[in-house]
């Protein structure tokens, strides 16, 4: 049977996130400190925008790059928020999510045998994209020693002459990582002493704490390298609309709004309008999201830390990566003992590469009451793997 199958597709492995889910969702008792989306409902002014674009019959197909309003946005939104400068006709496309994003900007630029760097931990879509491109994922392993940061000494380990371009991700899902303008300079003149592309996925860049997010693409001489993915889901809590944007340069667009049309045809039209009025108008509501998120974020590192368990303080998304090495399990039997003795599920460390190992990855995106009951649960396991 397999014979009738793509072998490339068939090679890959199923989202390690999902196995678990499947079983919660039979679960009515159990928590989950899993699912990486925002708790908070789209804001009522962009939900009020996408009903009122349907009332005015606004269901048509928008150009293949999206609508130039939204790009002329989005162009807006960057400069201000990043000091990034596109041009909204020729250097912004709009995408079905960011995980489109990232799909197209592989099959833009890689042509069979690509090596793409790809540092690890990192979200499991990124390695399965690299290998529908018919390109090669060539994965580094991040450090928590290093706050999980990539480094230049790294970047030069994994170099070949094949190498096409590096994959960042920060802020990082699943650690919650970032990479500060003292951090990207050196991965910056890396990429630029080889002639490779940078493809730095942003989704998580309104979401950081203590720290402005700095995006690799606003460094001299970067912008023509860089292709920046980010989106609506997590900022504006927006993950059911289904919207991103790829911004990079203008010949590397070209391709990727081939890919796009011919596979997408266009991003949602009531998504569309409903992300103006996101950009527009709702700062004050993503302000007091990041705010709550940064409240979650400290009560739960401070309950791991009462638990004496391991776990770097993350700076940015929504997540937390704590180490469970000195509890003598694996990721995944430490993750499926919790879900089956306490009904808590969170996310092997492992899902997300091989060096996440002895990592789980944990959510706060929940209300501080479901935080506090699955923290008890969670508790109550750490106590009886301590007395075994």
């Amino acid at each position: 049977m397999e014979e009738r199958l793509s072998k490339k597709v068939v090679s890959l492995e199923p989202s390690g996130i999902r196995k678990f889910f499947d079983i919660v969702s039979e679960m009515p008792e159990a928590i989950s400190l899993g699912v990486g989306e925002p708790d908070f409902d789209t804001p009522w002014r962009v939900r009020e925008e996408g009903i009122y674009s349907l009332e005015k019959g606004r269901t048509f197909y928008t150009s293949n790059a999206g609508l130039l309003e939204l790009r002329q946005e989005i162009s807006r939104y960057v400069k201000e928020k990043y000091n990034l400068t596109y041009d909204p006709k020729k250097e912004i496309v709009l995408t079905v999510g960011g995980s489109e994003g990232i799909d197209a900007a592989f099959r833009a630029i890689l042509n069979p045998g690509d090596e793409v760097m790809i540092p690890q931990p990192c979200f499991v879509s990124y390695v399965p994209c690299v290998v529908m491109a018919d390109g090669v994922p060539v994965t580094i392993d991040l450090k928590a020693e290093n706050n999980f940061k990539l480094t230049v000494d790294q970047l030069e380990e994994a170099y070949t002459n094949k190498t096409k371009a590096v994959f960042i991700s920060y802020p990082n899902n699943p650690t919650g990582g970032i990479m500060t303008k003292e951090d990207l300079e050196p991965i910056a003149d890396f990429a630029k002493e080889h002639d490779i592309f940078v493809v730095s996925d942003e989704i998580y860049s309104e979401l950081t704490y203590g720290k402005k997010h700095e995006s690799i693409a606003s460094l001299p001489d970067m912008k023509e390298r860089t292709i920046v993915i980010n989106g609506f889901s997590k900022a504006f809590a927006m993950t059911g609309w289904r919207l991103g944007y790829a911004a990079g340069p203008t010949d590397v667009m070209e391709q990727m709004v081939k890919v796009h049309q011919f596979c997408i045809m266009a991003a949602p039209t009531t998504s569309q309008y409903a992300g103006i009025e996101a950009l527009r108008n709702c700062d004050e509501e993503v302000t007091e999201m990041r705010n709550a998120y940064n409240q979650r974020r400290r009560y739960v590192l401070h309950a791991f830390r009462e638990m004496d368990i391991d776990c770097f303080e993350p700076e940015g998304a929504f997540y937390l990566f704590p180490s469970i090495k000195k509890f003598g399990l694996t990721s995944d039997e430490f993750a499926t003992r919790l879900l089956q003795e306490e009904k808590l599920a969170v996310v092997p460390g492992s899902a997300f590469g091989a060096c996440g190992e002895g990592f789980l990855r944990v959510s706060y995106a929940y209300s501080v009451e479901e935080l506090k009951a699955a923290l008890e649960r969670l508790k109550h396991f750490i106590e009886r793997l301590r007395s075994e």
